[in-house]
């Protein structure tokens, strides 16, 4: 079985359609600039079939590929921001969950002046 096929098998649909449309939004984004796909490539160091891939949404695309073409379109910080902690809802859910449900008074010998 080609790589290709293997990887999109084994991505979930929602991961999938979010990946189509990563991919719709950096063509929005880069006919916005007016950049053709030509130029966007030679920026990016690639050939344009891995600039039409990215677009159509291609799950083999490598990361690296991604983040070239956001620094192309003066994207990079959503890239750093992507998973950040503070945007981490269910992290943070997961993290008040585990808090101790009592506070503790330090012990007399813990305080060393």
């Amino acid at each position: 079985m080609p790589r290709r096929a293997k990887i999109t098998e084994s991505l979930p649909p929602p991961a999938l359609r979010a990946i189509h449309q990563l991919g719709q939004d950096l063509e929005v984004a880069r006919r916005r600039r007016r950049i053709s796909q030509q130029l966007m490539a030679d920026r990016m160091l690639v050939n344009r079939e891995t600039v039409t891939r990215l677009e159509r949404g291609d799950p083999t695309v490598s990361l690296s590929v991604l983040a070239s073409a956001l620094f192309v379109l003066g994207l990079t910080g959503r890239l750093e921001k992507l998973l950040g902690p503070e945007s981490d809802a269910i992290g943070m859910a997961e993290d008040l969950q585990h808090l101790p449900k009592r506070a503790h008074a330090p012990r007399n010998d813990d305080l060393d002046f």
